[in-house]
């Protein structure tokens, strides 16, 4: 299945703790149906010190399940689904919202 996320978009939490907040798609982890997004869901991990980095209370973005996210809308940043069509003979996305092209 084509990935209807990917690494750069914008998208909003639509459930759970962090519900509204917008991010940009950092990671995306199409095995585990998981994506990464920069300020949500973000956890405190206690790590050790290491030779190449300092040990203690480091704060970090954890996996966000696909279906608890939804695209921004380009035109009024307003959540949407994604869809596909071919355009000069390449497959793009677009909003469903408004009709907008997501691919540049």
């Amino acid at each position: 299945m084509a990935a209807k996320i990917k690494k750069g978009d914008k998208v909003v939490v639509l459930t759970g703790r962090d519900k509204g907040k917008e991010g940009e798609v950092i990671e995306v982890r199409p095995s585990e149906d998981r994506v990464v997004v920069r300020g949500v869901n973000v956890v405190k991990r206690h790590t050790r010190p290491s030779m190449s980095a300092q040990g203690g209370i480091v704060e970090k973005e954890a996996p966000i399940a696909v279906s608890n996210i939804a695209h921004l809308d380009p035109k009024d940043n307003k959540p949407t689904r994604v869809g596909f069509k071919v355009l000069d003979g390449r497959k793009v996305r677009f909003a469903k919202r408004s009709g907008e092209v997501i691919d540049a």
